[in-house]
């Protein structure tokens, strides 16, 4: 298979279902790829994602536990920065990818990294999953079921968009046509050295 897109939704895909076959925030993932290999990145980061999104589910529980509400954002945090440094292993990998790469000198700027796009890519799996599941509930109203599937659509619409433009910008960064350009993230309130709360405990 040629186009990243082509291999890279599977894995998302198969991360997507695996998680749910335990259903378990907590549960040990069982990364099935070589690690430090493009693949074992992408089920990991398809898998945090999972996690996270289940957390998300859990937090906005009307009647939590304001002391375990705190320990959950806590959670949620420390995986918003991990979901961060992953999508930043993932350019690093196209980063050494098209590293020989001449650049034409009229060369476009790209408003996001490949990885921030397959990042949003990871999250369009679950979302498409999530509301499939909606459409086969059988305790909500016809109305229900009918809102998800037309959100469903949407929703496959924007993946087969996505998918596209992932591979476009991929080919024309090995054209040469666009610069494969990163900003690293730059999250302050993770730094105990850039947050004014945390540094002033010191």
């Amino acid at each position: 298979m040629d186009k990243f897109s082509e291999w890279c939704y599977p894995v998302f895909e198969q991360a997507t279902n695996d998680y749910h076959k335990v259903d378990d925030a907590d549960a040990s993932m069982q990364n099935p790829y070589i690690a430090g290999s493009i693949l074992y990145y992408l089920y990991h980061k398809n898998w945090i994602d999972a996690v996270q999104w289940h957390l998300e589910d859990v937090i906005r529980d009307p009647d939590i536990n304001p002391v375990d509400a705190l320990a959950l954002k806590r959670r949620i945090d420390k995986s918003n920065q991990e979901r961060t440094d992953l999508v930043e292993l993932i350019d690093d990998y196209f980063l050494d990818k098209y590293k020989d790469v001449a650049v034409l000198p009229d060369a476009a700027i790209n408003t996001e990294s490949p990885a921030w796009a397959i990042d949003r890519l990871s999250i369009l799996v679950l979302k498409i999953y999530h509301i499939q599941r909606e459409t086969e509930r059988t305790d909500v109203p016809k109305e229900h079921i009918e809102r998800c599937r037309r959100k469903r659509c949407v929703l496959l619409e924007q993946k087969d968009d996505l998918l596209v433009a992932l591979d476009q910008l991929l080919e024309d960064i090995g054209a040469g046509r666009k610069l494969m350009k990163v900003y690293k993230q730059m999250k302050m309130y993770n730094d105990s050295s850039l947050n004014p709360v945390l540094y002033s405990k010191k």
